[in-house]
């Protein structure tokens, strides 16, 4: 069943649509044929503007998790035959340190149902009950509701060069993200109980899921790979500059 289909969720989806619409027009003096692409750049700036607090609050819980990597460790390493025992005292460290396991976790739930109507604004042909004309609008002489993996078979190459821009941005972001922002890795002289997650292997394996975007621009409407791309774009300067307002302690 399509949630989006129940009356309430359709008339919130209805009013995005109609804004963005709107948006459409405003722009065309300006940017012509490319006016839905330039709105649908100007709501994922607004959309990820307004979501800095949750970035903020997940840098600092990226922090706090590190800082405490290692006494945490100690517990696990203590009480390794006594996991209740374990358990308790690990909280107790959360407590002590007024936070918790799942600290920078509810703000990303809390941000889910925006991003749930801006992705079905863009996945949907119909919208309460009519078609969605957005997907109509053009970027470059390619409908924003062309996806790669819909387009096989056709002759166009307008196609492959827009999505091959996007996917060659993404992939760039991606390669800067790995570099920049990997977690310290654990040495070879550091405690053995380490997490794994901060080996080697378990950071070169991570570095490639930077990538998934890329893979999964083949498969959407070039409105959501639009989206997409400025989202990621966006996420790597804040990241950037969120890790230098809160570093990461060194392995």
């Amino acid at each position: 069943m399509d949630l989006f289909s129940l009356p309430p969720l359709a008339a919130l989806l209805d009013a995005v649509y109609a804004a963005m619409m709107w948006l459409t027009d405003i722009l065309q003096p300006v940017a012509g044929d490319a006016s839905a692409a330039v709105a649908i750049v100007l709501l994922t700036l607004t959309v990820r503007t307004a979501l800095i607090p949750v970035g903020v609050s997940q840098a600092k819980a990226e922090q706090t998790r590190a800082r405490l990597a290692p006494r945490l460790r100690a517990i696990q390493k203590r009480y390794k035959s006594d996991r209740e025992r374990q358990q308790r005292e690990m909280m107790k460290l959360y407590a002590d340190e007024n936070t918790s396991p799942f600290a920078g976790f509810l703000p990303v739930l809390a941000q889910a149902p925006v991003v749930g109507i801006i992705y079905a604004l863009f996945l949907h042909t119909s919208i309460a009950g009519h078609p969605n004309a957005l997907l109509a609008e053009q970027l470059a002489g390619v409908p924003l509701g062309t996806s790669v993996l819909g387009s096989l078979g056709t002759i166009d190459p307008g196609i492959g060069v827009v999505f091959g821009i996007l996917i060659a941005i993404v992939c760039v972001v991606a390669e800067i993200t790995r570099r920049a922002l990997r977690a310290p890795v654990a040495g070879a002289d550091a405690d053995a109980d380490a997490s794994p997650l901060t080996s080697a292997g378990a950071q070169r394996a991570l570095g490639l899921l930077q990538y998934a975007t890329a893979v999964v621009l083949l498969f959407v409407p070039l409105a959501a790979a639009l989206y997409l791309t400025v989202t990621v774009a966006w996420t790597l300067v804040q990241r950037l500059l969120l890790r230098r307002r809160y570093p990461l302690p060194q392995v």
